[in-house]
Formats: C-alpha cells, sequence, structure tokens
C-alpha cells in the first residue's frame, strides 16, 4: 500500500509545554518531529530549562528557522550566533539561549526537538564514540560551487555509511560535512575510522576523527552527556586525515595490534580534567 499524505498545524499540536516565560508546541507526522518554540523577552535556556534538562548547557543539536523576534546562542567555546526572523540555523550541541530585545523569539525546530525541555528519560550505556568531520570543507565548497560539493558530499555519506554497517556502528547524528556515530568494541569504532579515513580519500577528501569510550545517555534519536563533549573535544584537537583517541579507548584495544603514538595531555574545554590522547599510526 502506498503511503498517503499527511499533514497536522501547530495551531492545533499534539503536545503543549509551558515553562516560564515560554511555551512549546509540537507535532508530530509520521517519523517527522516538529515543534514551535516561542520564547517571551527575559526567557534564557539557562535559567528556565537548565533545572529541568540537568545539564551545563543544552545538549540538543537543534535545526530550523527563525520566525519573529530574536535570539542569541551562545556556545560553549565563547562563540555567538544571533538568529533573527528568516533564519535558518544549525545549532551544535553545547549552548545556551536567550531572547534579545522586547519581542518574543519564536522558532520552528525539525532537528533536536525530541525530548527537548523534559526530564531526561533515557538509559545509560557504556558505548565507544565515533565523531568526523571534513577538514576545509568550507574553503573545498567554495572553489567548487555548491552543485558539485552537494555531490561530493553525498559521497561522503555514503561512504561512511558503507564503513559504518560494515563494522556494526550505529550513527548518531550527522553536523553536514560530519558523523557521531557509537560501537559495541573499541577495536572496531578504530578499525571503522581507518577504513573511513580511506575511503575518503579517495573520494579526494581528508577527515580528521576523535574516538572516546564513556557512559552516555540515550534518548530519542540522540545520545548525551560529558562523553560525548569530550569525544567533539578530542576532534577538534586533530588535523587533516588525523584520528585522535582517548586514553580510555586505549587501554581497552592494548592487543588489539593498532600502533598508537602519545600526543601528550591536554585540557579539553569542558572537562574537568586533564586527557591524555594518542594518535592513530598507519
Amino acid at each position: 500500500m502506498s503511503p498517503k499524505p499527511q499533514a497536522k498545524n501547530l495551531a492545533t499540536p499534539d503536545e503543549t509545554l509551558s515553562f516560564p516565560k515560554g511555551s512549546a508546541s509540537t507535532v508530530r507526522v509520521g517519523d517527522l518531529v516538529v515543534g514551535r518554540l516561542e520564547q517571551q523577552p527575559g526567557w534564557r535556556w539557562s535559567e528556565q530549562v537548565k533545572p529541568i534538562a540537568g545539564t551545563a548547557s543544552c545538549q540538543f543539536h537543534h535545526i530550523g528557522v527563525g520566525i519573529s523576534g530574536a535570539a542569541m546562542i551562545l556556545m560553549d567555546d565563547g562563540s555567538e550566533l544571533l538568529v533573527q526572523a528568516g533564519d535558518v540555523f544549525d545549532i551544535p550541541p553545547g549552548h545556551d539561549q536567550w531572547v534579545v530585545g522586547d519581542q518574543p523569539a519564536v522558532s520552528i525546530i525539525w532537528g533536536g526537538w525530541r525530548g527537548w525541555g523534559k526530564q531526561p528519560a533515557g538509559e545509560r550505556i557504556l558505548t565507544t564514540m565515533l565523531m568526523t568531520d571534513i577538514v576545509g570543507s568550507t574553503d573545498r565548497a567554495s572553489r567548487i560551487g555548491d552543485a558539485a560539493w552537494d555531490q561530493l558530499l553525498d559521497r561522503h555519506n555514503a561512504l561512511f555509511r558503507e564503513v559504518l554497517e560494515r563494522y556494526r556502528g550505529t550513527e548518531i547524528d550527522t553536523t553536514g560535512d560530519g558523523f557521531l556515530a557509537i560501537f559495541d568494541g573499541a577495536a572496531r569504532a578504530i578499525q571503522a575510522a581507518v577504513d573511513i579515513r580511506r575511503a575518503v580519500r579517495g573520494a579526494g577528501l581528508e577527515i580528521r576523527a576523535g574516538i572516546h569510550t564513556g557512559e552516555v545517555e540515550v534518548v530519542p534519536g540522540n545520545i548525551r552527556g560529558l562523553a560525548v563533549h569530550e569525544t567533539a573535544r578530542i576532534m577538534a584537537l586533530g588535523t587533516a586525515g588525523e584520528i585522535l583517541v582517548s586514553s580510555t579507548t586505549r587501554e581497552l584495544v592494548t592487543d588489539s595490534g593498532f600502533r598508537l603514538d602519545d600526543r601528550g595531555e591536554h585540557q579539553l574545554k569542558g572537562v574537568p580534567n586533564m586527557r591524555r590522547v594518542f594518535a592513530v599510526v598507519d
């Protein structure tokens, strides 16, 4: 039987949440979940939602469009983004947000909306995370043009997913030019990263990758926790072609035949203690 078209209206949502100085409405159409977030002047995530979420900053990856008003986004790394009416936004995890001006900030969000504004309700698991991104993607896109870049990015994504399936990895999120995936084995995560690097090089691309093993909370469509941020910070230390591994993951693959060079201790932003990092050597 062919699927039937569906439509729902945010004026009659499936679910509504109210919180101080704001409200959130949600509709579900098949697997798609879309929300309308209205924030009144004086609303701030760290004041209104942080006590509910229980995290230091918002850990949802939001994709949406501003409808009216303006909101300021402050990332954990100190960078800022002003979202105004008509702006299509992609906001990574790890941010605060507040209303700018005396008008309500209204946005429609279709990415990173499941579970937002609610008490965490997921199981905690121990897993090995792999996070990647394409090095120099912005320069490459501007050099070859949007159409050619879209084709190249589609090729990158297909290659990544082929390797991921081979090593029993699970795709968690994509950031446009990178991925977050989890594995049930540390050695499989490292070998997958090596094979992904080799595959995308054949397409003329270079990636960098970060790998870390830790406990995370599994929520619908995503994972959360300090270990996720640590993985991202480890990846950010890398240069083109580098695969960096945390000391935790290294201890788990001591007998797996990988050569891992010590890259010293680093203070990762948002991580309490120094972390030692190792590079995978072919």
